[in-house]
């Protein structure tokens, strides 16, 4: 007993010197809206290893050996971060009080990797659907600007595409493998409950997948995440909804090991910004999740958010310049209120199991299956042997007839012969019938019923003429996944996964209303005998409400895609390597029998196989706690889309020529400073993206070569480029400064060159051909010298300048300048193809084409620079223990008028046709816009319960 004394008095001036080598930092980490506690937050000394988890109760103890000064970070998901700069004084306790901590959708503002517009250059399920991003991702005041500030005008991160970036729903890739991008209607009004995202930028790692070289985004919906409690969400505004309003509820994990969470909106409205703009969503969600013991829980989410918009239609500057920005030809009145023709419906349930696996310590695994099944509609109005329903149809609009010419004299231009009498009468006519006349087409579906007078007694159904009509997608699709990330030493981990998804989609047209009719023929007027059959088995067929007829097939398709991770940590250095392997095969499946392709159309198309390599690595170097430096570079090859794999597959199985797997190369590099008064991230990119595939369909006059006489060939054809390189070169600037302890400064930059590196191919096939023989359908084009010409559908350039003050009362309020410029119109590329100077009556370039008008021609148009002032702010409250926000903002309070997009039609084919439609001064085919909404607000008001 005496040596044990002994040994203990011999140690303890030793053990007091070592105790006071330290400095132990305490406080209580609680959430500033409802005031609990927060439990397992992460709680970090910079640049170092010393690492803690808060308590039930909120609480943390932290002890420091480390001298001088030094900066703690307070991490949490779905929660801002806090950076506080401490100094450290050993042998002292340091307590830091209570800390709040602040919900990153606190301010309802959104923030999105990928930004979802409202409307989009084509009308089927590939365009993104939102105006600015649902899902936030990160407070970074770039990525903020980005969606919240610039979103209303088009931005795209990079300017690049949502098909390069990956998004996730609990490790499940959600991206479609019919065009690569997510459909972001299926978790519309779900905000409340995809608030856990886990978010990387460009071509950073991931612990999840591979991901693309615009970033990752991954959203969590396990039950045991959501924090306990309830909400209400009230809001309004006047974009595309009206009204919402969402109810959520989450248990938490009780005793017996579960957990649950469930959500329910409805967003609504009779008219949006644009005319003739109804809305219509409701939104139900659940996620259940049982802890089956310490290391297992499997958890289900299920969501179903059936939705319908109605669309607004591009205009040219005619019809804009006769009505107004807000015009829309897509609607008109049918028993006193407005019906819109282009209607989108997106009712796609989801079903998915998650199972997690905390094998040791160290290494966890979580699996997952998906079932996602339903139907995507995009309605319009079909017609036979009847004029167009479309009030801007051209020749029903002025410049029909002031852009008249007569006839070629031989291989030279006819004079220019305007009417300017019919032009007017014109105006006048459009004018008064600017709208869809739901009434005369239900006339021209019905016969007059008459009495001996003979006097109208009432109206028949009859053979219809006009129908409304869905193209319809209804998609199977089953996916696996699983997912594995493992702490191998101190400092290295692993990542790998492995996913398989399976497609079966179903394409076809359906058809909703007959407008007063009795029956629709399935046949194409446009051709006579058998090329008119759609199908060739069931001819001359009558069709009614409920039937699929004109093209219907399906697509078939399996993917394998496998990722591996290295990621190295050390003191002052980071490293990461990921490789990934994919494997993928499409098919198409003819249900019909097309009389244009009796023998191609019918059946299963052969294999498309594909596969694809990735590589990526980067380098993080930590100048100090407060600065780093992080290189990352990414090389992967890409399978094409269903979409661009089969060039017509509303009619054959044709495979796109030149068929190849894209390339894609990315690198970037980024300057990150982080004080608790300053955050500044500058970063550069470089992305280049090689061998892309892109096919559309139009009317194009003067086309083809007529072989003898003088009249041009006009035709409906579909028009494929290949070996399409994209280069996107810019630079970021995110910077938040905080002048004091209310007032915070933010500038935020983005400049952009997003140019076309190369002259694609053309192929342009004529299906009118198929059945003549020794006809060609498909032509060569040649290229289409567009190399240097601008990437459109975006703003190149933006500029954020902001400042925000937050009272210590819980209010606050926020200003926002923005400058936006660099937007070009989307081009034709088929009038830069050597074709476009031939004349097609003689095989001759046109005499009158010179190199100087050509360019002037084809100079690409660049949209006025914009300018946008917004506002925003909030209060909130706590009464009676619940928590109550006020949120509202204000976009474009000057009520600016721009343009977001654009395209040039292609119908001027060749170069006579568009100079004389140009040189009128009143072109019947000029370009089509898109604008941008007017002044707009939003007001939501949060309810805790």
């Amino acid at each position: 007993m005496r040596k044990k004394y002994l040994v203990f008095f011999i140690f303890l001036p030793f053990i007091q010197i070592f105790a006071q080598e330290e400095t132990t930092f305490f406080g209580f980490v609680i959430d500033t809206k409802t005031q609990d506690p927060i439990e397992n937050v992460v709680v970090s000394i910079q640049n170092s290893s010393l690492t803690q988890l808060t308590s039930a109760n909120g609480r943390f103890e932290l002890h420091s050996p480390i001298k001088g000064e030094q900066l703690l970070l307070i991490h949490s998901q779905g929660y801002k971060d806090l950076l506080l700069k401490l100094e450290s004084n050993f042998g002292f306790k340091v307590n830091l009080g209570i800390l709040l901590l602040e919900d990153n959708f606190s301010d309802e503002t959104p923030a999105a990797l990928i930004t979802l517009l409202d409307s989009d250059l084509t009308d089927d399920n590939s365009s993104s659907e939102m105006t600015s991003g649902l899902l936030q991702s990160s407070k970074d005041a770039f990525m903020q600007a980005s969606a919240f500030n610039w979103g209303q005008a088009r931005f795209r991160v990079r300017g690049l595409d949502s098909e390069n970036g990956t998004m996730m729903l609990n490790g499940m890739v959600m991206n479609k493998l019919y065009d690569g991008r997510p459909q972001w209607n299926n978790w519309g009004g779900l905000n409340n409950v995809l608030r856990n995202q886990e978010f990387s930028v460009g071509t950073a790692a991931s612990t999840y997948t591979f991901g693309g070289v615009l970033g990752t985004q991954q959203i969590f919906t396990r039950a045991s995440m959501y924090r306990k409690g309830g909400q209400l969400t009230f809001s309004g505004n006047n974009t595309s909804y009206n009204w919402r309003a969402i109810g959520t509820y989450t248990s938490g994990m009780n005793a017996s090991g579960w957990a649950y969470a469930i959500s329910a909106g409805k967003r609504w409205s009779d008219e949006g910004f644009f005319e003739g703009t109804n809305f219509k969503a409701e939104s139900l969600f659940i996620s259940v999740e049982k802890k089956l013991n310490a290391k297992q829980a499997l958890n289900f989410t299920g969501f179903y958010t059936p939705n319908s918009r109605g669309k607004n239609s591009a205009n040219t500057a005619e019809v804009t310049q006769l009505t107004s920005e807000k015009y829309n030809s897509y609607w008109g009145f049918q028993n006193g209120e407005k019906r819109n023709a282009r209607i989108k419906k997106v009712e796609e349930p989801l079903l998915m199991l998650n199972h997690y696996f905390k094998i040791d310590e160290k290494t966890n695994l979580n699996s997952g299956i998906m079932y996602q099944f339903g139907k995507v509609g995009n309605s319009s109005i079909d017609y036979q042997k009847a004029d167009s329903p479309d009030p801007t149809y051209y020749r029903k609009l002025p410049s029909y007839f002031s852009s008249l010419y007569a006839k070629d004299q031989g291989e030279f231009s006819g004079a220019f012969t305007p009417d300017y009498e019919n032009a007017e009468k014109n105006k006048i006519s459009f004018l008064e019938n600017s709208q869809i006349d739901w009434d005369v087409l239900y006339r021209a579906n019905q016969n007059q019923r008459t009495n001996s007078d003979p006097a109208i007694i009432n109206y028949e159904p009859a053979q219809s003429r006009y129908v409304l009509y869905e193209d319809r997608t209804d998609d199977k699709t089953f996916a696996v996944s699983s997912n594995l990330n493992s702490q191998l030493t101190p400092n290295i981990f692993l990542d790998g996964g492995l996913t398989f998804r399976n497609l079966k989609s179903h394409n076809f047209q359906y058809l909703l209303d007959l407008l007063g009719g009795a029956y629709f023929e399935d046949i194409d007027p446009f051709y006579k005998g058998n090329q008119s059959q759609s199908d060739l088995q069931n001819p001359n067929r009558k069709v009614r409400v409920g039937d699929a007829y004109g093209y219907n097939y399906n697509f078939l398709a399996n993917t394998i895609d496998a990722f591996t991770q290295f990621r190295l940590s050390y003191k002052k250095t980071d490293f990461y390597l990921a490789q990934s392997y994919a494997v993928s095969n499409y098919q198409r499946e003819g249900l019909y029998q097309n009389g244009i392709y009796p023998t191609t159309s019918l059946g299963k198309s052969q294999k498309v196989n594909f596969e694809n390599f990735g590589f990526k690595g980067g380098f993080t170097y930590k100048i100090s706690g407060r600065q780093s430096l992080f290189f990352n570079g990414e090389h992967l090859t890409r399978a094409p889309s269903l979409r661009n794999t089969f060039s017509n597959s509303r009619l054959n199985n044709s495979i796109v020529h030149g068929l190849e797997s894209e390339n894609i190369s990315s690198a970037e590099a980024n300057y990150v400073y982080h004080s608790p008064k300053l955050k500044m991230r500058l970063t550069t990119y470089y992305t280049l993206i090689k061998n892309s595939t892109k096919t559309s369909f139009f009317y194009a006059e003067g086309i083809f070569d007529n072989g003898a006489g003088y009249d041009a060939t006009d035709a409906f054809v579909s028009q494929t480029l290949t070996h399409l390189d994209k280069k996107n070169v810019g630079a970021e600037l995110s910077f938040e400064y905080q002048i004091s302890s209310t007032l915070k400064a933010t500038l935020a930059v983005a400049y952009g060159n997003y140019i076309y590196n190369s002259n694609p191919d053309v192929l342009i096939t004529n299906d009118a051909n198929a059945a003549i023989a020794d006809k060609l359908t498909s032509f060569d084009f040649g290229k289409a010298y567009i190399k240097n010409y601008k990437q459109a559908g975006m703003p190149q350039q933006a500029y954020s300048l902001g400042l925000e003050y937050r009272d210590p009362k819980f209010w606050w309020i926020g200003a926002n300048i923005n400058y936006l410029s660099e937007s070009y119109i989307d081009i034709s590329p088929i009038a830069r193809t050597a074709q476009f100077y031939i004349n097609p009556a003689n095989g001759f370039p046109f005499p009158e084409a010179t190199k100087e008008r050509g360019d002037a021609l084809l100079k690409q148009e660049r949209f006025n620079p914009i300018t946008l002032l917004n506002f925003s702010g909030g209060k909130s409250w706590r009464v009676h223990g619940k928590y109550i926000g006020l949120f509202s903002s204000v976009n474009n309070a000057m009520n600016s008028i721009y343009k977001t997009g654009g395209f040039e039609q292609a119908r001027n084919a060749n170069f006579r046709a568009l100079n004389q439609d140009v040189s009128s001064g009143t072109p019947s085919f000029g370009p089509k816009y898109y604008y941008g909404y007017g002044r707009t607000y939003f007001v939501n008001l949060t309810i805790g319960l």
